[in-house]
C-alpha cells in the first residue's frame, strides 16, 4: 500500500475515500495524527491517477459530485462483500470435496491419478489391445525377453540401446509414464488406489500438490524404463509409484521427523514382506523391477531430502 496524502477531518477524508472507491481504486484511511487523517490506496499502480484525483479534490472539496459518491460506495462495498461471500461458500465447496477420504484430506493430484487410472481402467476393457496400446511404453518389444532369460534379456536391449524405445524418440513422450495407469485385474487396481490414495494425500497435505506431481512423473519414467530393459513391454500398474511413495515417506519421517511423515512400523514389515513375496513369484507375473526402482528412488529421495534439512 501507498499513502497518497493527509486530509484535515474525518470527514473530508471519508467523502474522498467514498470517491476514490467509485472511481475503481480501493482505498483505506486513518487517523495519523491530531486533526489529520492519511490516505492509503492498495494497488501500486494506482498510485499516480490517485494523487492527481486527490489534488483536485483539494482545490474544491465542497463540489456536489464529491458529496453525491457515498451511496454509490455503500452499494458497491455491499455487492462486493456479497460477492465474496458467495466465492467463500464455493471454495469451502470446492474444498470439502477433498475432505478427509484419508487422514491428511483428499490432495488434488492423488485425486486426478486415480480418475485417470480408473478411466483408463475402463477404457482399457472397452477397447482391449488397442487401448492397451495407447498406454504402453513401447509397441515393440526389442530383445523379445519373454523368449530368453531375465538377464539375457536385459543384456540384449542394453546392447541395442539406439534401437530402444522407438515411440519415446519420435517424441512420444507420455509413454514413460502411462504404463502406470494399465493394470490387470479389478483387485490390482483397487488396492493400488487405495495406497495411493492415503499416502499421495499424505503429502500433499504435508508438502505440495506440486511436489507430489514432480515425484510421480520422476518415479514412474524411472521404473517404468527399468521394467522395460528386464521384461519388455508387457507391464504396468501404479505398484512402482506406490513403492516410491512408501520409501519416501518411511526414510523422510525416519530422519526428518518435523517433515509430518510417518509410516508404522507394521505397515514398513508389511511393505517389505509383499515385497519378497512378489519377488519370489507365488503372486504370477509381477513387475518386480518397477517395484524395485521405485523403492530404492523413493528412499533415496528421502534421504537425500531429509539430509539437507539437518
Amino acid at each position: 500500500m501507498r499513502m497518497i496524502g493527509q486530509l484535515d477531518g474525518e470527514a473530508k477524508a471519508r467523502t474522498f475515500s467514498d470517491y476514490l472507491y467509485v472511481q475503481g481504486i480501493d482505498n483505506q484511511i486513518e487517523a495519523d495524527k491530531p486533526g489529520s487523517w492519511a490516505v492509503w490506496i492498495h494497488a501500486e499502480e494506482e498510485l499516480e491517477r490517485a494523487k492527481g484525483l486527490l489534488t483536485r479534490f483539494l482545490e474544491n472539496p465542497a463540489d456536489p459530485q464529491y458529496r453525491s459518491t457515498a451511496a454509490t460506495a455503500d452499494n458497491l462495498r455491499e455487492k462486493k462483500k456479497q460477492e465474496q461471500a458467495v466465492y467463500e461458500k464455493r471454495m469451502k465447496k470446492g474444498r470439502q470435496l477433498f475432505r478427509p477420504m484419508a487422514a491428511y484430506g483428499f490432495g488434488p493430484v492423488t485425486f486426478a491419478l486415480i480418475f485417470i487410472s480408473v478411466a483408463a481402467y475402463i477404457f482399457i476393457a472397452v477397447y482391449g489391445d488397442r487401448g492397451m496400446d495407447v498406454l504402453r511404453i513401447s509397441l515393440e518389444d526389442i530383445g523379445n525377453a519373454r523368449d530368453v532369460s531375465i538377464w539375457r534379456g536385459f543384456l540384449e536391449r542394453l546392447s541395442l540401446i539406439s534401437q530402444v524405445l522407438p515411440e519415446v524418440r519420435h517424441g512420444e513422450i507420455w509413454r514413460l509414464v502411462t504404463p502406470i495407469f494399465v493394470h490387470y485385474g479389478f483387485l490390482h487396481i483397487f488396492f493400488n488406489m487405495l495406497w495411493l490414495r492415503d499416502l499421495g494425500s499424505m503429502i500433499e497435505g504435508r508438502q505440495s500438490s506440486l511436489f507430489l506431481l514432480i515425484f510421480v512423473l520422476s518415479v514412474a519414467a524411472v521404473s517404468n524404463v527399468a521394467q522395460y530393459f528386464v521384461i519388455g513391454f508387457g507391464f504396468g500398474g501404479m505398484s512402482g509409484v506406490v513403492y516410491g511413495l512408501l520409501g519416501y515417506i518411511w526414510i523422510r519421517g525416519k530422519y526428518d521427523p518435523g517433515s509430518g511423515l510417518f509410516l508404522h512400523n507394521s505397515t514398513v514389515v508389511m511393505m517389505i514382506i509383499w515385497f519378497f513375496v512378489c519377488l519370489i513369484g507365488i503372486m504370477g507375473p509381477i513387475a518386480n523391477t518397477c517395484h524395485a526402482a521405485g523403492l530404492l528412488m523413493g528412499t533415496a529421495w528421502g534421504y537425500l531430502s531429509s539430509f539437507r534439512r539437518r
